[in-house]
């Protein structure tokens, strides 16, 4: 999920009866559920308010973490792993070139809104997405779409990427057939994004009424995307309320569902921003359970009886910095200077959970393409010194920007980790003025923009891909790093068009060319731990951060 690089949002206060239901799933929450006594609504505590209801603009987890609970796309990984499997498509397949791909659809399937499932519902998205037009344009709005079919039927946006999807053809009632231009390697793991999920076409047609707009870089979000009651997929739950005021979104069981029924009738997604009011949520019974666990609590929880599972290794924390912000970051010696200047190791051992690791690139150990040839950067506060005198900037004074009111799977504490980055700067003499900003949409706009000099994001892998992880940041030119160099946009797709080893020594190649260039510092990977009350069966954990709460259940 990009920052997941995650994006925006803009809410709006939904119906009442959502601050009735979650009131219901505080006080008398324990006395819902059927005669037996059981409960059936599971409460989860989120560290961060999503940015939509409409998956296809978004590209953050927190929104995903919603969505996923009620829109299917084609593909899926299986639960608890990163293994592709069949989604709404029972079975798939492409041409040799990679540039048609063929997908049998699952028969009997309803979408919320009580419509038919069928091949012409796959290609009136893909078809709504591509002629998207003005603000859905924007990266920020269509950052998934753009990553993995390029641009639009007409690009308006000069800094929109070339169209690569061609075209989707309903050749029977259960047969959807996408074609492309040229092969990418983000397909066919970009099938299963959840961004890319597929949508009622009667909603479609609603959605199409309405224009995200833009002013500066705030961003407004089409009112369908903002309260429940346009949206509808196919999923296991349907989305019931978005409560802004109490931070909680509303998902109720769809007992159309095409697969196994959810085993909870309600799920409340409620935001709780700080580790500490999570956890004493949690203790409380106030949730059933809850993400993005502080190390430091870990241990606690397992002692007083709560289920702590933690998840593989699979995501990237990083510091960018956009050269389009600061002149002085053009410079490779001041680059490499703050990669020398930032105790990683440190970081690792006091802020990251057990398993963390100093990361050496911009993937982890765990994604074919990983290379041991690397260019390294080991903390040395005098090499750093060296450096900055070398570039003429003694006394570089840099703005870094860092977010407030948010926990990510590979940032367990922003400001902490800002803060032991900001002292171990200044010990090599760079003036550094903190810029803390709100993550949604504060942040995100200003760091997708390119106006953050250093910023603080991370990635947690889509799917199983290497180019999921070097694709993300350097294919192409990017704002949020201001750059443009060729030869390495070219190392990093070189890879697109191979397979098996030839594929995986392609971006051990690209990997070399970007720590050589060093755009940013890779800081570490870490295996994010999440938690659950002892009265809960939880679902199996993902190391893609795709829980499906469908299979939870009380004990």
């Amino acid at each position: 999920m990009r920052i997941v690089r995650s994006r925006v949002a803009r809410a709006i206060t939904a119906a009442l009866a959502v601050g009735m239901i979650a009131s219901a799933c505080t006080s008398e929450r324990d006395k819902e559920g059927s005669g037996d006594g059981a409960k059936d609504t599971f409460v989860f505590g989120a560290p961060g308010d999503p940015s939509s209801l409409d998956p296809a603009l978004a590209s953050d987890g927190e929104t995903f973490r919603v969505t996923r609970q009620a829109f299917e796309a084609l593909l899926e990984h299986e639960s608890g792993g990163s293994k592709l499997v069949g989604g709404l498509a029972e079975t798939w397949e492409s041409n040799p070139e990679g540039t048609v791909w063929t997908f049998n659809l699952r028969k009997g399937v309803k979408f919320h809104d009580g419509e038919a499932f069928n091949a012409a519902a796959v290609c009136a998205n893909y078809d709504h997405w591509f002629n998207w037009t003005g603000t859905y344009q924007s990266s920020a709005v269509s950052y998934y779409w753009q990553t993995v079919m390029g641009g639009f039927a007409k690009n308006e946006d000069k800094e929109a990427p070339e169209a690569n999807y061609k075209s989707c053809t309903a050749k029977d009632e259960n047969t959807a057939v996408i074609e492309v231009k040229k092969p990418s390697a983000n397909l066919p793991g970009g099938f299963s994004l959840n961004a890319l999920a597929i949508h009622s076409p009667k909603a479609i047609k609603e959605y199409e009424k309405q224009d995200a707009t833009a002013k500066g870089d705030a961003i407004t979000y089409p009112k369908y995307s903002q309260e429940a009651g346009t949206v509808a997929g196919t999923g296991p739950y349907k989305i019931k309320g978005w409560n802004k005021g109490n931070k909680e979104v509303t998902l109720e069981r769809f007992d159309d569902y095409w697969g196994d029924k959810a085993k909870v009738k309600n799920i409340v997604i409620r935001t709780l921003d700080t580790e500490e009011g999570r956890r004493q949520a949690l203790q409380a019974g106030d949730i059933d359970g809850y993400d993005l666990v502080a190390p430091a609590d870990v241990k606690t929880l397992e002692k007083e009886g709560f289920q702590v599972p933690t998840r593989g290794v699979f995501n990237l924390f990083y510091v960018g910095m956009s050269q389009g912000a600061d002149p002085a970051l053009k410079k490779k010696e001041v680059r490499q200077a703050i990669a020398h200047a930032v105790d990683r190791e440190n970081l690792v051992a006091t802020q990251l959970p057990e398993g963390g690791k100093v990361a050496t690139q911009f993937m982890p150990d765990t994604i074919a393409g990983y290379s041991d040839k690397v260019k390294q950067y080991p903390f040395d506060t005098a090499k750093a010194k060296d450096l900055l005198k070398k570039a003429g900037e003694e006394k570089l004074k840099i703005e870094f920007c860092y977010p407030t009111e948010v926990t990510r799977p590979y940032m367990p504490a922003p400001q902490d980790l800002f803060e032991l980055m900001k002292a171990d700067l200044e010990k090599a003499g760079i003036t550094v003025t903190p810029k803390p900003m709100k993550w949604a949409p504060d942040y995100l706009d200003a760091t997708e923009a390119g106006s953050c000099a250093l910023h603080m994001l991370g990635w947690t892998g889509d799917f199983n891909d290497g180019f999921n992880f070097i694709g993300t940041w350097f294919a192409e030119y990017d704002k949020q790093w201001g750059f443009k160099n060729k030869k390495l946009f070219e190392a990093v797709t070189a890879g697109s068009t191979l397979t098996g080893d030839e594929r995986t020594e392609a971006y051990k190649k690209a990997n070399e060319a970007i720590m050589e260039y060093l755009p940013g510092l890779p800081v570490s990977s870490s295996p994010p731990a999440i938690a659950f009350g002892k009265n809960v069966n939880p679902p199996k954990v993902s190391p893609l951060t795709q829980e499906n709460f469908a299979e939870v259940s009380f004990k």
